[in-house]
């Protein structure tokens, strides 16, 4: 008699699972690395010009590489099948991208009334611009990672993270343009800025365009070929994705360690847990009002709370990269969310009974 076998999902590859499996441990480590070795970090963070011939340069940018590779390893390891049947749950990935819209404009105003009541010389104009760049990301790639552990509905979540990725062009500088009002001095100039070259910049080429190649690889190769091209991208991916996290962090530390300054880290830290929190409050309060089913309801909240982080941090060091203690609540911000992502799976894959 023959026993069916189980189902192999991504990371085919053994490198793949153990980084995967450590991953936790290995985003601490970069951070340790970031704060004694900084050095590496900082080169990452800035554009290089590469000789192309006797007259040309290429300008290089370490940061945007690595998040394309990322995003590239996201749309890769979407099955095609999953595709059609996105159209299974429409109420569901609607409600999730009327709140991805809305949360921002609900949260951000909140924490910056908050912000503008503390000693900081500036009304913590600094700290909301790094939320905004961080809020008016798309849904991150990795809440469908947490969204198969947690047993959610994955069609809903794909076409969340896909579509959210996809109207990024739009939807960014619409929500920059909103909450615009509630910087000021060089801080407003450099959002302004972005948001007016995200529409047809970074957005376009350094999101949608990495995660739609992806995409059509995946469609394109076949299954054989694809599991093997799965075994060599996702392990880069996964790495390119901690040397992004330790740029970051290198930036953030670097500056932190050589100047100190223990109030801004506790408002970076107060900030970014408030934004955080209410993102996943909201999206867990949408779902029960929408009376979704527990694992709709689960994906939905995790497309609430958890932005790309990455490609908001890639975002700051191009907008603003004399003020890298701003990547501080990016940093926290990558870490509170997928602390209460887990705590969203940890609930839903609670056998009936417990908390």
């Amino acid at each position: 008699m023959s026993t069916a076998r189980p189902p192999v999902h991504p990371p085919t590859n053994r490198a793949g699972a153990w980084l995967g499996h450590r991953l936790g441990r290995a985003v601490v480590l970069s951070y340790a690395a970031a704060a004694l070795l900084p050095g590496p970090g900082l080169w990452l963070r800035h554009p290089h010009n590469l000789p192309f011939g006797p007259m040309a340069q290429v300008p290089l940018r370490p940061a945007s590489i690595l998040l394309a590779l990322v995003l590239f390893s996201a749309g890769l390891q979407v099955p095609v099948r999953t595709l059609g049947s996105l159209l299974r749950s429409p109420g569901a990935i609607l409600a999730g991208l009327v709140l991805h819209l809305a949360i921002p404009l609900l949260v951000i105003p909140v924490v910056a009334f908050l912000l503008h009541q503390t000693p900081d010389s500036d009304g913590g104009s600094g700290l909301i611009t790094a939320l905004i760049f961080i809020v008016a990301m798309p849904v991150a790639a990795g809440a469908t990672v947490w969204t198969r552990v947690g047993g959610g509905d994955q069609p809903t979540m794909v076409g969340l993270v896909l579509i959210s990725t996809l109207f990024s062009p739009i939807t960014i500088p619409l929500v920059v343009s909103a909450l615009l009002p509630l910087v000021h001095d060089g801080n407003a100039a450099a959002l302004a800025l972005s948001g007016h070259s995200t529409d047809g910049g970074f957005a376009l080429v350094g999101v949608v365009l990495p995660c739609a190649a992806g995409l059509v690889c995946r469609f394109a190769l076949p299954a054989s070929w694809s599991n093997q091209v799965l075994g060599l991208v996702l392990p880069a991916a996964l790495t390119g994705s901690l040397v992004l996290t330790y740029g970051n962090a290198s930036g953030a530390l670097g500056s932190f360690l050589t100047r100190p300054r223990p109030l801004l880290l506790a408002a970076a830290l107060a900030a970014a847990t408030a934004v955080c929190l209410l993102s996943f409050a909201l999206g867990h309060l949408a779902g029960r009002l929408l009376r979704l089913e527990t694992p709709a309801a689960s994906s939905l909240t995790l497309a609430c709370g958890m932005n790309n982080s990455s490609a908001g941090a890639v975002l700051i060091t191009t907008a603003l990269p004399d003020k890298p203690h701003l990547l501080l609540p990016v940093l926290a911000y990558g870490l509170l969310q997928k602390t209460a992502a887990n705590r969203v799976v940890r609930r839903c894959t609670a056998p009936a009974g417990e908390p």
